[in-house]
């Protein structure tokens, strides 16, 4: 007995140096506001782009030898001198398929009016024929009523071409089924890739069920084939909340995030110039990836290129199509989720963990080493659910380890200070930072940065190239100093807060290939340095020379490279707020363009003008937008100067000569140019007077710039 109580002594004592009553209360209040955010959809959007990147991890699975996309793309276009393709070409197409016996074809070509000639041949194709399946569209409501579908095609062969986007216009879901809207002039019941999944199904002498699902409120059904239940989604399935879940939804898992079948265009098959085996048996598609037209979808996979960030709707049907002939029979798992009732007690744990750390340990570098260690293993249990197609919440339990971790600091840290504060003499102890240059070397900055000449000079402070005598070589770089305007207690106390908040920041965004890295920071005689790494080139100025017109395709590339850069920093949610040809530097080493000059001195000025209730504007005449200048940018701010940048390119006028409209404010410049009608639409867009008005994000201008 004594043994017993002994060990269960030690045990209780071990738990209440791990986790206190402090602990508990902390790590339920922070769940409750976690929780209540996840609720509030506040959280949706960050998980939903984590659950992307995961997706982004999962291996390829390649060419699905079950599939066969025909493609129409601009070879095709040229070939055909017109667009869409006569009701004869498509006849054709159809026939020469049919030759090879495919399982099922699937025509993702909007076929509701007849494109002479070859109409009546075409309707008494896909009126005799059972392996075709056509689409239709259902549209959004009474104002939108769809795309009808072909004329004379029975039900039981359409499929409707929808697609279910979430707010970021990405498609996550794959919809099978929905209730047809009494205005819709889409009567299909079925989604395009759901019916051609049937057909080739029904050949393997697979046919669907729908089972009846117990204990529910009302009768609900769930379709299965073969062995495989199809379970759709709930409005609060994984990372949704409150998810329009209406129809027959499940999680889309994409098979290859370039190629999931084999693709032929549809030249080489009117003209027999491809491998019968490539259609027989298999499931034919037959749709657009002409980058002229605009069946383009956003997919988990765009955020992770750099270009080609839309997938072609025929290949998104693909994808579905190969999720569904899989999971039936290939046996391979579909998404599965953690219950809403255990992601309560999951979020909990994970709280728990983030505020044992604090509370067990008081070194701040072990806390900050065990709280990564405990972030890096939740994203790895995430990741190997994961790869089994489990999806368990990773965002909001880290979010809750982190608060709650800082709760308990902040709470010890109060704790810790009462003492001192009881017996205090009324003298404060005065922080020791660096001390003066010349106490540590004559004529060096913080003891090792000679300076070697004055390259800037503003109100704010001064900007110094300089060598690094501690490195091997004695390295260039760069030195940008902040003089506060003021010496009293106060201001420097602001000034050097946000130095600090500043530098944090260039640490991040330095880590891009294409803006300088920070290589240090330091303070000195109530003055603040920043150190950078130094771009040896020239800036956009030496390029961008009053007179010179630039050519379009210079533009672009200069939208495309610092739109680059942009996008980067905007997803750290920092703006730039000073891009100007002085702050573009053109490398030597390579010919690519550096962003340079954050305007993190001006913006630590800024801040503190902004805590004594004054405005302070960042931003160049001529670059700054109307936000801007009234000291609140945005992100969309940056591509307006960019936008103003290319402009001033093309025209080979400075920015502040270029004329607004006085009653919009907008820029007129398209009569001074020749530019091509994409360009121009791209740069009015960019440079737009109101901001709600402008691109949203850079990633959204990348995208459009590729379409030229």
């Amino acid at each position: 007995m004594s043994s017993s109580s002994s060990k269960q002594g030690n045990f209780t004592k071990l738990a209440s140096s791990l986790v206190s009553k402090t602990v508990i209360i902390a790590s339920i209040a922070v769940s409750a506001l976690v929780i209540g955010s996840k609720q509030l959809t506040l959280l949706e959007g960050l998980e939903l782009s984590f659950a992307d990147a995961l997706v982004r991890q999962l291996p390829d699975k390649g060419v699905d030898p079950r599939l066969l996309v025909v493609a129409i793309d601009e070879e095709d276009l040229r070939n055909l001198d017109r667009y869409p393709a006569t009701d004869l070409v498509i006849n054709q197409l159809l026939d020469k398929l049919n030759q090879n016996q495919p399982a099922a074809i699937g025509l993702d070509i909007y076929r509701d009016l007849p494109v002479n000639p070859g109409n009546a041949e075409l309707v008494t194709n896909l009126q005799l024929t059972e392996n075709i399946v056509a689409i239709c569209k259902s549209g959004n409501g009474d104002r939108d009523r769809g795309v009808a579908p072909p004329k004379e095609v029975p039900s039981d062969r359409l499929g409707f071409s929808d697609f279910v986007l979430d707010g970021d216009s990405v498609v996550r879901r794959n919809l099978l089924e929905i209730e047809p809207n009494a205005n819709s002039v889409c009567p299909a019941k079925y989604s395009f890739s759901f019916q051609l999944a049937l057909k080739y199904l029904a050949k393997q002498g697979i046919k669907p069920e729908q089972i009846l699902v117990k204990n529910t409120p009302k009768p609900q059904y769930h379709w299965k084939l073969g062995d495989t239940t199809f379970t759709p989604i709930t409005n609060t399935t994984a990372e949704y909340q409150n998810v329009d879940n209406r129809g027959y939804q499940i999680l889309l898992n994409y098979r290859s995030p370039s190629k999931v079948a084999d693709v032929i265009n549809l030249t080489d098959v009117l003209r027999g110039n491809f491998n019968p085996k490539l259609v027989t048996g298999r499931v034919v598609l037959i749709g657009s990836t002409a980058s002229s037209g605009n069946d383009f979808l956003y997919t988990p996979y765009s955020r992770g290129q750099r270009q080609d960030l839309r997938m072609p709707g025929v290949v998104v049907h693909a994808q579905a199509v190969s999720q569904i002939l899989s999971a039936v029979l290939d046996k391979n798992s579909l998404f599965w989720t953690m219950p809403g009732w255990a992601e309560v007690p999951w979020l909990f744990v994970w709280s728990l963990v983030g505020g044992a750390i604090c509370w067990r340990f008081r070194n701040p570098l072990i806390i900050l080493g065990a709280e990564t260690v405990a972030i890096v293993g939740l994203l790895g249990i995430g990741l190997f659910i994961f790869a089994g197609l489990g999806r368990v919440p990773l965002v909001p339990p880290a979010i809750a380890l982190l608060l709650t971790g800082a709760s308990v600091a902040a709470y010890k840290g109060y704790k810790n200070s009462a003492p001192v504060e009881q017996f205090s003499t009324g003298s404060e102890e005065k922080i020791t930072y660096l001390p003066p240059p010349e106490n540590v070397e004559s004529n060096l900055l913080d003891g090792r940065y000679k300076v070697v000449s004055n390259i800037g000079k503003g109100g704010f402070g001064e900007t110094y190239l300089a060598e690094d005598t501690k490195r091997p070589g004695n390295p260039y770089c760069v030195v940008k100093q902040l003089k506060p305007t003021r010496t009293d207690e106060r201001f420097l106390e602001l000034a050097r807060k946000f130095f600090m908040t500043e530098a944090q920041t260039l640490e991040k965004v330095g880590t891009h290939d294409r803006i300088p890295r920070l290589l240090a920071y330091f303070e000195a005689n109530k003055e603040f340095y920043l150190v950078q790494e130094y771009i040896k080139g020239h800036s956009l100025s030496d390029e961008l020379t009053p007179g010179k017109k630039l050519s379009e395709p210079y533009v672009i590339a200069l939208l495309k490279d610092v739109g680059e850069v942009l996008q980067f920093i905007h997803d750290f949610g920092v703006i730039h707020r000073d891009i100007k040809p002085g702050n573009v530097m053109r490398r030597e080493a390579d010919g690519r363009l550096v962003l340079i000059d954050f305007g993190a001195v001006k913006q630590i000025e800024t801040n503190i003008a902004d805590s004594y209730d004054r405005t302070v504007a960042i931003g160049t005449s001529g670059y700054a937008p109307p936000e801007q200048l009234l000291g609140q940018p945005l992100l969309n701010s940056d591509i307006y100067a960019l936008g103003m940048l290319g402009i001033q390119a093309l025209l080979g006028v400075p920015s502040v000569q270029i004329p607004k409209d006085p009653k919009t404010n907008e820029v007129i410049w398209r009569d001074r140019t020749s530019v091509s009608d994409r360009l121009a639409a791209i740069l009015d867009k960019m440079v737009a007077y109101r901001h709600e008005e402008r691109y949203q994000s850079a990633m959204e201008v990348s995208h459009d710039l590729q379409q030229i």
